[in-house]
């Protein structure tokens, strides 16, 4: 029999006592997933989460994509976490390695959705320098709520007309070309975009890291081994402190460990 077990911090949960005993429904993993709630008027500060999968020796993908070291618990995880985001913010070469396409409604999410004053759906957020994309994907032409391109304020004006042209929304977080990973998640709650997601890839997430604004790290540790010159999940020059998080809640399911970690703050 399949199960996800909480096995610490289970006040941390909305699970109900049984839960170690079955699979756990999408609900119970929205409520243990919830995202922090916003102040009496509505607003807060933009909470960003990351959601990355991890072979046992450190490699984030096999053969160029992450389903390889993946499980169908993952997805369902990865699912929650997407239909509780108001954004999800992902590099262009993660969008082009791994075949991105539009962020769908689920009817699980809906009422969630709905009493949390969000879309259908989440903004998928593609963050480049370059705009190199092609805008006749369904990421661009035919999403269900509209694709946001995030750049920098010198990216290449034919491609930022391009983008607008193809009827994508391009927003700029940075005086240059590059994006500044702090301004990205600014200009995102701007929009209102504050419950944020980011699926990396490993140089958005150590962008992020380097920034100092990841409040969260969901990960899941697969129990494989695949050697090989794989990317870490996060990448880019090293912090000079390491950043410290805490454990915020730990499942497991037939080896694999779905964990959260949370950002300290002092």
């Amino acid at each position: 029999m399949r199960r996800l077990l909480p096995v610490t911090d289970p006040t941390a949960t909305t699970a109900s006592p049984d839960a170690a005993d079955r699979e756990w429904t999408l609900d119970e993993l929205a409520g243990a997933y919830a995202y922090p709630a916003p102040g009496p008027a509505g607003e807060g500060r933009p909470w960003l989460r990351a959601n990355m999968v991890s072979s046992l020796d450190g490699a984030a993908h096999h053969d160029g994509r992450s389903q390889g070291i993946s499980t169908p618990a993952d997805m369902r995880i990865f699912g929650t976490l997407r239909g509780l985001a108001d954004a999800v913010v992902v590099g262009a070469e993660t969008v082009r390695l791994e075949g991105y396409r539009p962020a769908r409604a689920r009817e699980a999410f809906a009422a969630r959705r709905e009493a949390a004053g969000q879309g259908p759906a989440p903004v998928i957020a593609v963050v480049s320098a370059s705009l190199d994309l092609d805008f006749s994907l369904p990421l661009f032409a035919s999403p269900l709520v509209p694709t946001l391109l995030v750049t920098g304020a010198a990216a290449p004006s034919d491609r930022v007309r391009a983008a607008r042209d193809a009827g994508v929304g391009v927003l700029f977080a940075g005086d240059g070309a590059a994006v500044d990973p702090a301004r990205a998640v600014a200009v995102l709650a701007e929009r209102g975009l504050r419950r944020l997601l980011t699926e990396g890839g490993p140089r958005l997430l150590g962008q992020f890291v380097a920034a100092g604004v990841l409040d969260e790290l969901c990960l899941t540790l697969s129990p494989m081994l695949t050697a090989g010159d794989a990317q870490r999940i996060a990448g880019g020059p090293s912090v000079p402190v390491p950043e410290r998080f805490s454990l915020v809640s730990l499942l497991e399911e037939e080896g694999f460990l779905f964990t959260r970690y949370g950002k300290i703050r002092h």
